[in-house]
């Protein structure tokens, strides 16, 4: 029986990107066995130990952040967290009840700092009193103090993640397979399709200079304050557009020279 589970969108390992979207949590906060907490605390307490002097004071400023909601996009510990979720990689912790105590998941497969932050945006995203009993839950297990304390509690890290089965919530239903908005982008890596979907790209379309450029420059019209766009997030526009760009225009050319090293 699953009692609590966090799903966190990212960018996959050793991909140059920093991204972290929420996706789905389940964080039961009540009664004295409160598993979302008990959820909460093992994942701080497998990653918290990769954040250096530098990391650890922007995610405690990011948990300040928190308490009153945390509005989307933002930057935190050098990554974007973001509410669009195409082309990320997915990790997924849970707790179960077992016949003989509890069982947590923690799903080691991707990058740990995405899944702190990943972990901190659902927190931000509970009702006030669960919101702060899991902030508080972050806090404590982050001075050193055990999650587990005397419950009878495995841990099983699953480095190729939690398989997709039948969903958490009560009454939900689940198909196999994938819907054809998904199935169209298979072999297409997931830095590349953000890319496109940033530029407006479809799957398959192929991968043009001459069209990369050409909706670059409208959507950079678009988003310039100087041709009536809102100030509010237009920075970061204007960079996720750049970023797209010159990310597609690294696979052209890299594309370009290995047909020319396959011709000669």
């Amino acid at each position: 029986m699953i009692l609590a589970e966090l799903t966190i969108r990212h960018t996959r390992r050793h991909m140059p990107t920093r991204r972290v979207a929420p996706a789905s949590a389940y964080l039961p906060m009540a009664g004295t066995q409160a598993p979302g907490a008990l959820l909460i605390g093992a994942i701080v307490h497998e990653f918290i130990a990769v954040l250096d002097e530098e990391d650890r004071a922007d995610f405690d400023a990011l948990l300040h952040a928190a308490a009153g909601g945390l509005s989307l996009p933002r930057i935190a510990v050098r990554h974007r967290l973001q509410r669009d979720t195409h082309g990320l990689d997915r990790s997924r912790h849970r707790v179960e009840q077992r016949d003989d105590g509890f069982v947590v998941e923690l799903d080691t497969h991707g990058a740990p700092i995405p899944q702190l932050l990943g972990m901190v945006v659902a927190v931000a995203q509970l009702p006030p009193t669960a919101r702060q009993r899991g902030l508080d839950e972050i806090r404590r297990v982050g001075r050193g103090i055990s999650p587990y304390g005397r419950r009878g509690v495995v841990i099983r890290r699953l480095v190729d993640g939690l398989p997709l089965e039948s969903p958490w919530a009560a009454g939900a239903t689940w198909a196999p397979g994938a819907p054809i908005e998904e199935v169209v982008w298979d072999g297409i890596d997931s830095e590349q399709r953000w890319a496109m979907e940033v530029l407006g790209l479809r799957a398959h379309a192929g991968v043009q200079r001459s069209e990369v450029n050409r909706r670059f420059r409208r959507l950079l019209r678009d988003a310039h304050p100087d041709t009536g766009a809102a100030r509010a997030g237009a920075a970061e526009r204007i960079e996720e557009l750049t970023e797209a760009r010159d990310r597609l225009m690294d696979l052209i050319d890299r594309d370009a020279s290995a047909r020319s090293d396959e011709a000669s």
